[in-house]
């Protein structure tokens, strides 16, 4: 049985995509990871003041939840022990729970995803669908809200090849499938979001397809949340038009596909430049639900706007 609140349920919080598209920003507390790697380490280590910052940072340009990942899952990626990623995430968690903020933790991991429950995230983001029964009673025992991503392959052993007869169908079943499964395993469907997956064992063209047609994901009855922020595929477009955009620079083609998204219907989008994401997404969602707040009577009816 699908969402039929309309909200998203976390451990200790609700959040109501339909007062706005919730921006998701991401933290990455990694050395390689595709766009940010980097940007918050010495070497392999975590400064962790550096971090907190960072996330601290993005709420204040407006994200709803900051979404901290330890283990790059980029193409290429190397896996990382769970000892490691614990080193990484744990204290990051820690600074931004006791500043209030609604943390996500990227995991496939049950022992991180625990360790970071503990450490006060609100929310499992599961790149692997939560295919690890380990998984399944971390997200069941700790009624977090849960975001379930459909992948081919795992995560650094994507196909170099992927084959979808249907990718849009093919893709919306696993949903679909793995969400029900979450909640006859005892997850409250409230806190059930899921995530086409885009770039995880996908063609330009399955990527183009399902970003064409989220609406079918939406109708699903489950917030839908799309992370295709500076993805390669956005850069394969460009280039297919002679531009040639590295990851960090295509924050243009990332509003362009986050507004035409929330014109389908997605609730959540994953944003590394948190910025410029809210300005979208608050005009997007001004235009598709006419959700304009806190603006007077005499502003809204001025004909020099």
């Amino acid at each position: 049985m699908p969402n039929q609140s309309g909200l998203w349920r976390l451990r200790s919080h609700a959040l109501d995509p339909a007062a706005h598209t919730l921006v998701m920003g991401i933290l990455n507390v990694t050395p390689d990871s595709f766009s940010d790697g980097g940007s918050v380490m010495e070497g392999e280590d975590v400064v962790v003041s550096r971090a907190v910052e960072r996330g601290l940072g993005m709420v204040a340009d407006g994200a709803d939840i900051i979404d901290v990942g330890g283990e790059s899952t980029r193409p290429g990626s190397e896996p990382v022990p769970a000892a490691r990623e614990l080193e990484r995430v744990v204290p990051v968690i820690e600074g931004l729970n006791s500043s209030g903020v609604i943390v996500s933790v990227d995991t496939f991991k049950p022992e991180v995803a625990e360790a970071a429950i503990g450490a006060g995230a609100q929310i499992l983001n599961d790149v692997t669908g939560f295919v690890d029964p380990g998984m399944v009673a971390v997200a069941v025992a700790s009624r977090a809200g849960l975001v379930a991503m459909h992948m081919q392959g795992s995560p650094h052993a994507l196909p170099i090849h992927p084959v979808y007869s249907d990718v849009v169908s093919e893709v919306r079943s696993f949903l679909e499938t793995t969400a029900l499964r979450l909640i006859a395993a005892g997850v409250e469907p409230e806190s059930v979001a899921i995530d086409p997956g885009i770039g995880f064992g996908k063609t330009l063209d399955h990527n183009v397809a399902l970003l064409a047609d989220l609406r079918s994901l939406v109708e699903l009855g489950y917030p839908v949340l799309l992370g295709a922020s500076r993805k390669g595929s956005l850069g394969l477009v460009l280039r297919s038009y002679g531009f040639d955009i590295p990851a960090a620079d295509r924050d243009p083609a990332t509003a362009a596909t986050t507004a035409l998204a929330i014109s389908q219907g997605i609730s959540i989008v994953r944003a590394h430049n948190v910025a410029s994401t809210v300005q979208v997404a608050r005009i997007a969602d001004a235009i598709v639900a006419t959700r304009i707040n806190n603006i007077s009577g005499s502003e809204r009816s001025s004909w020099q706007v």
